[in-house]
């Protein structure tokens, strides 16, 4: 016999209002960042493929820095090392706040995200082992096409104009986030070549510092700002990817709320940081390291070579079919039901978005390939040309559900008695039966007496002198 009704979790469903609230809070200013994320990509482009390029290639080649800590780098390597660890601090934030107040809390609730999230990334790495096993190419850049880029996949959502329903987003955020933990996992386990222990001890160190100044509640920016870099500065010397640094520190904020706080540490200093990192740390890296030549014979070399290939398919077929194949697999065997609103197409169409690759894979492109610049620019393409896409596929399945989004878009919105909270969340308050039943009341003698106006002006009434 089924399961009652009543005893299966529904998938995509209406989230709760704190949740619905920060997430249209976080996708606003991701959102800003995605566009100027893609107004950097095309502006690096266009730069590496005019006759100005040679400034392009000086200017991010271009070295400065404290030689003697280590850290003379070129622009391009401190916008990915350096810039890239605000961007990182933020992500090491979104997934402690998932892990206590979001998605992710609940073990069952976050089986669908982290189940599709790991094949989502496993998909694609097959795909592309597959590919350059066959054509005899390398696999050193399998995991490439496993990284997910979400302020990309919410600037196309912004530039396609397309209404999706709080729960999609939300879905995507947060396997965004379990995709950037695992990416970071990857960016520590398989492209760390030697270490440096003595640095690696002191910026360990300096992390429980960091932990411990937290825990004992001191404040002030200009103790954290320096102690932060410093550990970064350690983190870069000792062998380990800076980012880690970013993850780590930011793991360590607390976000949860107390009982006499509005937000918390973690969300308030999220507050604050995501729009540098959105609006500055992202666009800096895509804008030095985006700049790749592209010409015809380039273009379709990417369809000829099996690293690029690989990276291609990987980013178009394998996320799509592994984020979307994970997700019916985790709701089939959870008995998880999915939103009667809402389709599987849907999901599929969210899926195909999480092919869109850009930050972190651009990042492990340059990491898997260091030695062979060519390559590290054929790589780049492809994951430009294979963000593409997956962009284009995305927007035509999700633009052929466009007017169901904006329906329930616009019921999820609606606040018929405008006190700030939608009328989807109050429907079980009797006090808001009462208000509902008040402000039908005004409107219908605002109704009649416009009614009695008008009436009165086509007898030629004009009232009492």
């Amino acid at each position: 016999m089924a399961a009652p009704k009543n005893h299966r979790s529904v998938f995509l469903g209406r989230l709760p209002l704190p949740e619905r609230n920060f997430l249209a809070d976080a996708l606003r200013t991701e959102t800003v960042g995605g566009v100027l994320l893609l107004a950097a990509a095309v502006a690096a482009l266009i730069w590496a493929n005019t006759p100005i390029k040679d400034a392009y290639e000086s200017i991010r080649g271009f070295h400065l820095g404290p030689g003697s800590l280590g850290l003379n780098l070129s622009v391009q390597h401190w916008a990915a090392d350096g810039l890239l660890a605000i961007f990182f601090f933020v992500a090491g934030i979104e997934l402690k706040r998932e892990l206590v107040a979001g998605e992710l809390r609940n073990p069952k609730a976050a089986l669908l995200p982290v189940v599709a999230a790991l094949c989502g990334m496993a998909a694609p790495a097959l795909v592309y082992a597959t590919v350059a096993t066959t054509g005899g190419g390398s696999l050193k850049g399998w995991a490439v096409p496993t990284a997910t880029d979400i302020a990309f996949a919410l600037a196309v959502l912004a530039v396609i104009g397309t209404a999706l329903p709080s729960a999609l987003r939300a879905f995507l955020l947060t396997l965004a986030v379990v995709d950037d933990l695992f990416a970071i996992l990857i960016i520590a386990i398989f492209f760390t070549s030697t270490l440096n222990f003595t640095a690696l001890g002191f910026a360990a160190l300096g992390l429980f510092v960091f932990w411990l100044l937290l825990r004992k509640g001191v404040r002030g920016w200009y103790v954290y700002v320096p102690l932060a870099v410093v550990n970064w500065a350690l983190m870069y010397n000792s062998g380990v990817h800076a980012t880690i640094a970013g993850v780590a520190m930011g793991l360590m904020l607390r976000c949860h709320r107390r009982e006499d706080e509005r937000t918390s540490p973690g969300e308030h200093i999220e507050h604050l940081v995501r729009p540098l990192s959105a609006g500055l740390a992202v666009p800096m890296f895509a804008l030095f390291s985006a700049g790749v030549t592209i010409s015809g014979g380039a273009l379709s070399d990417i369809f000829r070579r099996p690293e690029t290939l690989g990276v291609v398919l990987g980013l178009i077929v394998g996320k799509a079919v592994g984020v979307f194949g994970g997700t019916w697999l985790a709701a089939r065997f959870t008995r998880a039901e999915l939103n009667p609103d809402l389709k599987w197409p849907d999901v599929l169409a969210v899926a195909s978005l999480a092919g869109i690759g850009f930050t972190v894979s651009l990042l492990i492109g340059e990491l898997a390939f260091g030695g062979d610049p060519t390559l590290v620019g054929e790589v780049k393409a492809a994951v430009l040309v294979g963000s593409l896409i997956a962009a284009v596929v995305a927007s035509v399945l999700l633009k052929l559900r466009d007017n169901k989004y904006r329906k329930l878009c616009d019921e999820e919105e609606r606040d018929e008695d405008q006190d700030g909270i939608p009328d989807i969340y109050e429907q079980g308050n009797p006090d808001y039966h009462l208000r509902m039943a008040a402000l039908l009341e005004a409107k219908a003698a605002e109704h009649r007496r416009l009614a009695e106006v008008a009436s009165g002006r086509a007898t030629g009434d004009d009232g009492p002198a």
